[in-house]
């Protein structure tokens, strides 16, 4: 135990003296966290809307305050609807509601972008809605007969009622910065033993090679247990984004995903031996993959035959999946134990073939 003490206590200082290397581990995840945050969002903040009215009435003239009133929603007055387009194709705005005679409510969009289309048709639909129940409900509740009163469909949106982006962002943000941080730090740390001709010494050595490899991986774990208290007061104080599940849940689920990226670098230095190599792979191969097929950028309903099944096999998914579970639906291990038992299986299996590994390398 002394021995391997002092193995840790030497990587520690190792680290420490490499302040360039601090910053970034440390300060990388406050840029990626603020970044998602603020400047890559999916959030509906500032529509620019006109509309055309053929003929005002006291429904028509609620609409139009809901939509003057609404805080995401810059009103730009009332347009002739022959000028519809050419107020579209300026870009003077980028809706149109128009309020027709017969009650129709018509919503013409620039669908120059069809991801900001449709989010702003939803949003804006998903407001009318919302003011014609109420003056359904207002009208039955004075008396005017249930036959004659139209109720429309009202979406309600659970956990996430305001659809901020960063309900999102941040379960994938930590998914992504832990695994690189623990899986190109401890591969990097073993390379450059290798590559400097001391891991050679250190493995024939008496001390057993897990007493070697485990000192190298307990410095980034702590860092990477700093990053999540990082992570959860960015997310929680600066993008007002609530805790709901169990905390000892949630950092129980931290710390095994933790374990897992570590035992993936470690697995990974043992196929390369150069640094260069070890990060090409870890920063390039790695981060590819698991942004494109973990759903942090994209739902997995959406990919297709093939590389859904591969996704199965990209521990960032289901480590995404189950910290949703948790952070946003507010649920415990009983829901999220298949998730835990596949990265606990991915775990074992990384540290079993790493260690397999260096033994051969003994023999």
């Amino acid at each position: 135990m002394k021995i391997f003490l002092s193995f840790v206590r030497k990587e520690f200082i190792h680290i420490l003296r490499d302040v360039r290397t601090m910053l970034i581990v440390l300060f990388m995840p406050v840029v990626l966290m603020l970044l998602f945050g603020f400047a890559i969002t999916t959030e509906i903040k500032n529509i620019d809307l006109m509309a055309v009215v053929d003929q005002y009435s006291p429904d028509v003239r609620g609409e139009l305050t809901a939509l003057e009133n609404n805080p995401y929603i810059t009103f730009k007055g009332i347009i002739h609807e022959r000028d519809v387009d050419v107020k579209l194709r300026s870009g003077d705005c980028v809706a149109v509601v128009m309020f027709a005679r017969d009650g129709k409510r018509n919503i013409v969009l620039d669908a120059s972008n069809p991801s900001i289309s449709a989010s702003v048709g939803s949003y804006l639909t998903q407001i009318l809605q919302g003011v014609e129940a109420q003056e359904a409900m207002n009208n039955t509740r004075f008396g005017t007969s249930q036959q004659n009163v139209k109720l429309p469909v009202t979406t309600y949106m659970r956990h996430n009622p305001q659809l901020k982006s960063a309900y999102n962002f941040v379960p994938g943000v930590m998914g992504l910065i832990l695994i690189l941080i623990c899986s190109i730090m401890t591969c990097v740390s073993v390379v450059r033993e290798k590559e400097m001709g001391t891991m050679e010494v250190l493995l024939v050595s008496p001390v057993k090679p897990i007493y070697v490899v485990l000192p190298k991986m307990i410095p980034y774990f702590v860092i990477s247990l700093i990053n999540i208290a990082t992570i959860l007061l960015i997310s929680h104080f600066v993008l007002d984004m609530p805790v709901y599940g169990n905390l000892p849940t949630l950092l129980a689920l931290c710390v095994l995903y933790i374990v897992l990226s570590l035992a993936l670098g470690l697995l990974i230095s043992t196929l390369v031996e150069s640094q260069m190599v070890a990060l090409i792979i870890c920063a390039m191969v790695m981060m590819v993959p698991m942004m494109m097929l973990s759903g942090m950028l994209y739902p997995l309903e959406n990919l297709p035959p093939g590389l859904k099944e591969v996704s199965f096999f990209v521990p960032a998914r289901w480590f995404i999946e189950a910290i949703r579970k948790v952070m946003v639906e507010g649920l415990g291990m009983s829901a999220i134990w298949k998730e835990m038992l596949i990265l606990t299986a991915m775990t074992v299996f990384f540290f079993v073939v790493s260690l397999r590994k260096f033994n051969d390398r003994l023999e």
